[in-house]
Parts: C-alpha cells; structure tokens; sequence
C-alpha cells in the first residue's frame, strides 16, 4: 500500500468535519499527509458552545489560540488563553475548552502521536468532578459533513384520519 505523502495541504484538499461545539478542519493526519508523529486541526468555536471534559488516553495535545478567547481546564486548573498563548495537555490528563465569550472562537489543536491504538478521545463531561465543575452542555445531534440537524422524514398524516367525504 503507498502511503500519502503530501507536503502542502490547500483548503481544497483539508478535510472538514462538524461536531457540536464547531467546524473541525483537518489539515494534517495520517490520511492526508502521510505523518505518524502528529495530527493538526483548525477549530472554530462558536459562542457558548465548547469541546466538553474529555481525555486522549495515548495523545498529547497543545491548544494554540488563534483568535478570540479560550476558557481552558488542564485538570482541574483554569485559565483564559488569548491569541498567541497555548495550553499543553499531557496524554491521560482530563481537559476542556469552551467559547464563554459573544466572540467565535478560532484554535489550533496538535495532537500527537497522529494515531492512537484505542480510544482517541473519552467523554468525562458527565462523571465527577468534571460535571461539578462545569455544567455539562445537551447539544443536538448535527451532520458531521454540514453541521445540521439531520433532516427529519417528512411527517405524513396516517390513513385513519384523513376526513372522507
């Protein structure tokens, strides 16, 4: 099998996927450039919405604000990073990021290594402490290729009660 090798993504090649809390550009994996040693994503984060406590049990990460302003949870630590400052999440360590600002919010997230033999992201957002800490978000359900809400089936009225005449 030929490994990809790509040594320039354009925003034409990068892959784009939606979670609830925003739009996830993929601009360098495995997939599309070949590396094993790191995976990078450009996120954008809509007010009030955020990638809840969760933990990457083989993967390190660094998140890299690039516009707008981050409420970070390292653990149980929080800070408020601006453009230009990081955080630096070990593998196994819980963590979250939220938009709590009106401003959208644009970050960088730099895994590494670029894959995991397990799970590569747990949920904790709904286990002690973390729920304590910060009130879990119900988000709907959304299309990882649009961003929608799944289209629902056209509703139909059943064949008992339409009126006859």
């Amino acid at each position: 099998m030929r490994r990809t090798t790509r040594r320039f993504v354009t925003s034409a090649q990068a892959r784009v996927h939606y979670a609830p809390w925003g739009k996830h550009v993929w601009l360098s994996e495995p997939a599309l450039t070949g590396t094993t040693s790191l995976t990078l994503i450009r996120v954008n984060m809509p007010r009030g919405t955020g990638h809840q406590f969760h933990v990457h049990p083989e993967l390190d990460e660094i998140i890299y604000v690039v516009d707008g302003v981050a409420e970070q949870w390292v653990d149980r630590d929080r800070r408020r990073l601006r453009k230009g400052e990081i955080a630096y999440i070990p593998k196994g360590v819980v963590h979250a990021t939220y938009n709590s600002t009106k401003r959208p919010l644009t970050f960088l997230a730099i895994l590494s290594p670029a894959a995991s033999k397990g799970p590569a992201v747990i949920d904790y957002s709904n286990k002690d402490p973390w729920r304590t800490l910060k009130t879990p978000i119900v988000y709907p359900d959304v299309d990882p290729r649009t961003g929608r809400s799944p289209s629902r089936p056209p509703k139909t009225q059943p064949l008992n009660s339409r009126t006859r005449k």
